[in-house]
């Protein structure tokens, strides 16, 4: 019995060093590299200078154009990710600022996002490689169910988002396999080809939202200015007051739902394409960023 439970112990010791070294492999990979998306090309940076940082969802990441801030002398990138929520953008904004950006000003995309404080998962799993790296990282993540399991537990979090984090991606990082995240600024355009033109947001409820306030406190705290703003929608969806009820709650986002119409300028209801973004570009630098 004695010489089992000796076995036994020999093993799990073993298979808890293996988990230890991988765990190192895969973080080490992630810590030197900088190209293959939004999260690592911050989170392995030093201070940056910006005039424009643009932060959001998908809404944010298809709709606002840098090139055009760019021939307006304005120093801009795009930040926004598809599927991130306000506790990405949020992540994202204090990891700037604790690697000391300069930055003028915060063009935050908060509008159908504003309804809950959940972690897009396939977001968050990208800032999971360096949560032993940056306490900002472990703090946001400390009140989520499952920190314990990995923050203490060797390499569960590489298991837990294989998909994501897991072989196939850090092979893909090892070897600078490169991807179009970072390209044109960080905008990602979209096709002209109207998709789905029918919207139903009537169950979404805006809140007063921890991350939208935590991100108002940063800028406050750093000397960013804010500038919050509601993006369009086609015209075909049913619960738009959604909008005006965002509005009661926060006053000082900037509504612009409906600056854009005509379904030739939208990919999808929710979502502009590529000539429905510049001309929504367009008004945003005209209405923040021309001289009066």
């Amino acid at each position: 019995m004695r010489k089992f439970i000796t076995l036994v112990a020999k093993i799990l010791f073993t298979i808890l060093i293996l988990l230890v070294v991988l765990d190192w492999v895969y973080t080490s990979v992630y810590l030197h590299s900088s190209n293959r998306g939004k999260v690592e090309n911050v989170f392995n940076s030093k201070g940056r200078n910006y005039d424009v940082v643009i932060l959001g969802s998908s809404r944010a990441n298809n709709h606002f154009v840098p090139e055009l801030f760019e021939k307006k002398g304005l120093k801009t990138f795009n930040y926004g990710m598809s599927g991130a929520h306000l506790f990405e953008a949020s992540l994202m904004l204090k990891l700037m600022a604790e690697r000391k950006y300069k930055i003028k000003t915060v063009l935050l995309e908060a509008d159908l996002s504003l309804c809950n404080e959940k972690e897009s998962e396939a977001i968050a799993a990208k800032f999971l490689p360096y949560i032993h790296h940056s306490e900002v990282i472990k703090d946001h993540f400390s009140k989520q169910e499952n920190f314990n399991e990995l923050y203490y537990i060797p390499f569960y979090r590489y298991i837990d988002f294989d998909a994501l984090i897991g072989f196939r991606e850090m092979y893909n990082t090892a070897t600078d396999k490169p991807t179009n995240i970072l390209d044109n600024l960080g905008y990602h355009p979209l096709g002209h080809k109207p998709g789905n033109m029918k919207n139903d947001i009537r169950a979404l409820k805006p809140i007063r939202n921890k991350y939208y306030e935590e991100i108002k406190q940063i800028c406050k705290q750093n000397h960013y200015n804010l500038i919050t703003v509601m993006t369009p929608m086609c015209t075909n969806v049913k619960g738009l007051d959604y909008f005006e009820k965002a509005n009661k709650i926060y006053p000082e986002i900037h509504n612009l739902e409906n600056v854009v119409e005509g379904d030739q300028y939208f990919s999808s209801c929710g979502h502009l394409n590529d000539a429905g973004a510049r001309k929504f570009t367009n008004v945003v630098i005209e209405k923040f960023f021309e001289k009066k």
